[in-house]
């Protein structure tokens, strides 16, 4: 019998969020905060920006922006220089200690969840892989 969209809707959204808390847990040598390491992804997909703009994509106060740059720029994770076109402005961009902290973080989630799946059935296996697409779907709705 089929679970009741509203059930499944809770039971899906609790283990979603398990899940991804638990990936989370796993980090690279210089152990970020989770809204750290988010900056070093975007930089790292999106180049170079500026605090303002990092702030909005975060969705958070520019000041907090400001303090999770500036902490990171002690980290050497992050380098600040001025804007080419407008000197008032900073430019964050991605140093090689901060692309090879996402390399490792991703890498290390990506090694912990593949030993769960090895420990699984094929056929567990194969539903989690059907999963995959319906979660894609739910996800861009």
């Amino acid at each position: 019998m089929p679970v009741a969209a509203p059930a499944l809707a809770g039971e899906l959204r609790a283990a979603v969020i398990m899940a991804a808390r638990r990936i989370r847990a796993e980090r690279g040598s210089a152990d970020l905060t989770d809204p750290q390491y988010s900056v070093l992804v975007h930089l790292e997909k999106r180049g170079p920006l500026t605090p303002g703009q990092l702030a909005d994509i975060e969705r958070i106060q520019p000041p907090s922006m400001t303090r999770t740059v500036n902490c990171l720029v002690e980290d050497g994770l992050v380098a600040k220089a001025a804007h080419p076109t407008d000197g008032r402005v900073v430019v964050v961009s991605l140093t090689e200690a901060g692309r090879t902290e996402v390399v490792e973080t991703r890498h290390r989630r990506s090694q912990w969840l593949a030993a769960q799946l090895e420990g699984m059935t094929p056929d567990e296996q194969d539903r989690l892989a059907d999963a995959v697409e319906l979660l894609r779907r739910i996800s861009q709705a």
